[in-house]
């Protein structure tokens, strides 16, 4: 308990020194207050801190610390980093990391930038950086490693072994290996365990076993979501004519799931996802992330004032029709949000495909009328109550309709996205509930025109 108590206090004091005024006397102390913190506490603050605090605090680590602080960090702050450390101290992480990281990191940097770094690698390193820089940023294969170790379908056990001692620290990992034919064609995965198992005599081809791969263009969520459904440990990775071009691992296919939930949370509430951590973002970072959608929705808003001004004639002959304007929207907007979310999750597991947007659509509308009829009920017998029989009947029969319409429509638009290419978080928060305020609306006073005979 006293070493965490005295680790949190060092990292107290670490980050008051980063924030505080830079001289070589607070470098010193920064150094020595680094050694007394751990390595996941330094990676926050890292994270947390501005590219310039973050550099000093990159300037006191070891080489190997650093390299592992750095792997943590998103692509574009990695990029923003990079501007404030030392030439050889650039070099040497970039070096240290893995060819599909490192391809992450040069598609953020500025083309002459990324030129600059390429040329100190290795003739190996820069080819197999370039193969991953060479597919879409959309594809797995921007997130596959391609140092993987292949073994031979015609090599014995022993043989095999002989190749996984001598090239153990090369490979993002080991516990699978993909067998192959010529031409490096895929044949088959063997694992370790069986690897080791097998008498030294035994021939690949025996022992190999069928496996789950994928192709290098594949869009990375469809590849991942495979990935973690067959709870694969690794996979391979092929092009179009079935060669092994490198391997997809859990940490990978966890980097993109964290990106595409982030993407999706900050879309489906109408922002941009941050690259950077919110306290390390700038006020106009932040401001940028969420201005668009906010003029996007300001404009689309615009309807709904159109929809009450149409009918201000009918407000102005029952006045307390206005009361339950925010009930019916708010209505409309949490039913159409809950049917959006709950379709967008379903496509993004695979468990609804654009297919089945009939079955869809008829499950969203019965759930719909379900509620719609619950909630329609309670709206009748209190607005009956306080405002007239009448005032309860418009009030019912409305959120009847509404509830149908938006779970409906909430249910369609995410399937649509898909159909479209367009990304389904997009279409769920900040457009249905415009869509189903204007709706509504219309429904509500259409309703009350003709349950109140009004002109």
């Amino acid at each position: 308990m006293a070493d965490t108590t005295e680790g949190t206090e060092a990292a107290d004091r670490l980050e008051s020194a980063l924030t505080g005024r830079i001289d070589p006397g607070t470098l010193d102390e920064i150094a020595g207050l680094a050694r007394q913190v751990p390595r996941a506490e330094i990676a926050r603050l890292v994270h947390t801190s501005t590219p310039l605090q973050s550099a000093m605090l990159f300037r006191v680590l070891t080489k190997e610390e650093a390299l592992d602080v750095f792997e943590d960090l998103p692509p574009a702050y990695q990029a923003e980093l990079i501007g404030n450390l030392r030439e050889p101290e650039v070099a040497d992480i970039v070096e240290g990391l893995d060819p599909d990281d490192r391809a992450e990191l040069f598609g953020e940097l500025p083309a002459s930038v990324a030129s600059r770094l390429m040329k100190g690698l290795t003739p190996d390193e820069r080819e197999m950086t370039s193969a991953v820089l060479g597919y879409p940023k959309s594809a797995i294969g921007r997130y596959m490693s391609p140092e993987v170790l292949g073994i031979h379908e015609d090599w014995t056990a022993a043989q095999a072994m002989e190749v996984v001692r001598a090239r153990i620290d090369g490979p993002e990992t080991v516990y699978l290996l993909p067998v192959v034919g010529p031409g490096r064609v895929l044949r088959g995965v063997v694992s370790l365990r069986n690897l080791l198992a097998a008498d030294e005599d035994t021939i690949i081809e025996d022992i190999v076993r069928d496996s789950l791969s994928t192709h290098a263009l594949t869009d990375r969520e469809e590849a991942s979501r495979e990935f973690l459904s067959h709870r694969l440990i690794a996979m391979p990775v092929t092009d179009q004519e079935e060669r092994l071009v490198g391997i997809l691992t859990m940490d990978d296919v966890l980097d993109i799931v964290d990106e595409e939930d982030a993407e999706d949370l900050a879309r489906g509430s109408g922002t941009e996802p941050l690259d950077r951590s919110y306290l390390s973002s700038t006020i106009m970072r932040l401001v940028k992330s969420r201005i668009v959608w906010l003029l996007v929705l300001a404009v689309s808003a615009i309807l709904t004032v159109q929809v009450l001004e149409v009918y201000e004639d009918r407000l102005d002959q029952v006045v307390v029709l206005a009361l339950f304007i925010p009930l019916l929207t708010g209505t409309g907007g949490n039913t159409g949000n809950q049917a959006a979310t709950t379709v967008t999750r379903a496509l993004a597991v695979g468990e609804v495909r654009v297919r089945d947007l009939g079955r869809v659509i008829w499950r969203e509308l019965r759930v719909g009328a379900v509620l719609g009829s619950v909630l329609g009920t309670l709206g009748f017998v209190v607005a009956g109550l306080v405002y007239g029989w009448a005032i309860g009947l418009v009030i019912g029969l409305t959120l009847l309709s509404v509830c149908i319409m938006a779970a409906t429509v909430g249910g369609l638009m995410p399937i649509i996205a898909k159909k479209v290419g367009a990304d389904p978080a997009v279409f769920s928060n900040p457009f249905i509930s415009t869509f189903c305020d204007a709706t509504g609306l219309i429904l509500y006073f259409t309703i009350a025109t003709t349950v109140l005979g009004l002109s």
